[in-house]
């Protein structure tokens, strides 16, 4: 394949995971400034490639870097923040033109956690404008986010940014964040591990608290399970949610075998062949594990994907409407992208349903049936076809055509968001061209360790592929 990308090479961080990284730190083979200098270069080299980095900021990485960090701290690498999130020095734009492009005098909550873990962010990662698309692209004139398996592919959204750096080299871990699948898309698109947590378990962001209904989770894409466990496991150190069960140190698969539901399609769409075939050869896979695997069907309150359009389209209508006095007087709604304003009409054209939806989306809170833990896990599709190209979920597309397009492709993430539950991609399909498929599992509400669990013994036994073993 000739269309690939990698920064991969064999300088001082090598193909390490960020683990693997902060263990020779640890031994003192290299330095935390060389491992941030090696992220640099590659950074450097991917920039007009990839299209992935919004801004840089890698001297005061060094300097942060420089700070006393726990001797027992399992991560002490370079990382990026998905620009969506403040970090003081650095403008926060949202991916939108709207937005001012000063920097910012203040640090979010959320980034004294994530430099808490020992991540060392040595700039900001492109996400689409607001989180509203599946894929990073716009249609001001930035040009598109690439996937590194195939530059002429879409690496998803809205975290799409970050998922591009990590699969091509650049940093082992980033940050990202899922209002609807915008971790767990871009990480199955780009071959990475993406698990959206249980709501709360990381600390909030004050915009999401303020939602009526908050469907947001933060947390990172990785190239290893033990990557996303080790942060999770650093984050807890910081903060623990007392309304969580916690997760602790996870090392491994365990031993309790579980029961598992598979489904192959969602209340909006249906799987191509492609899709269940990956779907099926995972099923298979669990069942040879030993565990209790049966086919079910997704769950959801017939609504739910009505519903869950509508909020969509009520925070596109906030953006466009009360952005000035959410954002700040610089912000520009005449410059806000395709998606939103057709979103944001939407919501006027419907405007009506809108308190009947947002009382059926609080109801999928409590709900047994939408939630499906009849099982202890179950496995879906993350997206209902193999990755797109560059242009097909455009900004740029006429909005009642792309808005189809949308429903078609995205029908398994949102209900983990409405409900709060934890669910995880992982790269366990591969497409016929060669790329990578995600394929979610997903668990009730606190069990983030049970599949974390479930994910190691899972790349034990496919070991996914990953850039830095292929060939160019």
């Amino acid at each position: 394949m000739t269309n690939r990308f990698s920064t991969f090479t064999n300088d001082s961080i090598g193909t390490l995971d960020a683990t693997g990284i902060t263990d020779l730190i640890r031994r003192g083979e290299i330095s935390v400034d060389e491992a941030i200098d090696a992220s640099v270069e590659r950074a450097i080299k991917s920039a007009d490639v990839l299209n992935a980095i919004v801004i840089s900021d890698y001297d005061r990485a060094k300097s942060r870097a420089r700070r006393p960090l726990r001797k027992d701290s399992l991560l002490n690498v370079p990382a990026f923040l998905k620009d969506n999130i403040n970090l003081d020095g650095l403008p926060t734009r949202f991916g939108s033109a709207a937005m001012s492009s000063k920097p910012v005098a203040v640090t979010d909550e959320l980034v004294n956690q994530l430099h808490a873990c020992g991540l060392h962010f040595i700039g900001k990662s492109t996400t689409p404008a607001f989180g509203f698309g599946c894929t990073t692209e716009f249609d001001d004139g930035t040009p598109a986010t690439r996937n590194p398996w195939n530059l002429d592919l879409s690496a998803g959204g809205s975290s799409g940014g970050s998922a591009a750096l990590v699969a091509s080299g650049v940093v082992p871990i980033a940050h990202a964040n899922d209002g609807g699948g915008s971790i767990r898309i871009p990480a199955a698109l780009c071959g990475v591990v993406g698990l959206k947590p249980s709501r709360g378990r990381l600390a909030r962001q004050a915009k999401a608290k303020a939602l009526p209904i908050d469907i947001i989770s933060d947390g990172v894409v990785t190239r290893s399970v033990r990557d996303t466990a080790n942060f999770f496991y650093e984050a807890e150190r910081y903060f623990k949610p007392d309304h969580l069960k916690p997760i602790g140190r996870v090392e491994g698969p365990a031993k309790t075998r579980l029961r598992i539901g598979f489904l192959y399609d969602s209340l909006l769409t249906k799987a191509c062949e492609e899709t269940r075939r990956a779907v099926e050869t995972t099923a298979k896979s669990l069942s040879s594990l030993g565990h209790h695997v049966e086919e079910t069907k997704f769950q959801g309150d017939e609504r739910f994907a009505t519903d869950f359009s509508l909020y969509w389209s009520f925070l596109a209508f906030t953006v466009e409407k009360f952005g000035g006095s959410v954002f700040g007087t610089d912000f520009d709604a005449s410059r806000l992208d395709g998606l939103t304003r057709g979103l944001s009409k939407n919501f006027k054209d419907n405007w009506f349903k809108a308190i009947g939806s947002m009382m059926h989306l609080r109801r999928a809170l409590n709900s047994k049936k939408s939630q499906q833990w009849d099982y202890d896990v179950v496995l879906s599709p993350v997206l209902a076809r193999p990755t797109p190209e560059i242009g097909h979920l455009s900004p740029a597309v006429p909005f009642e055509e792309l808005f189809r397009r949308l429903k078609e492709y995205v029908g398994y993430t949102p209900l983990a968001n409405a409900v709060g539950n934890p669910a995880i991609s992982l790269p366990l399909g591969k497409s016929s061209r060669g790329e990578p498929m995600g394929l979610q599992l997903s668990a009730a509400l606190g069990e983030d360790r049970r599949l974390l669990e479930l994910a190691f013994e899972l790349e034990a036994a496919h070991q996914w592929p990953c850039l830095s073993h292929m060939k160019a």
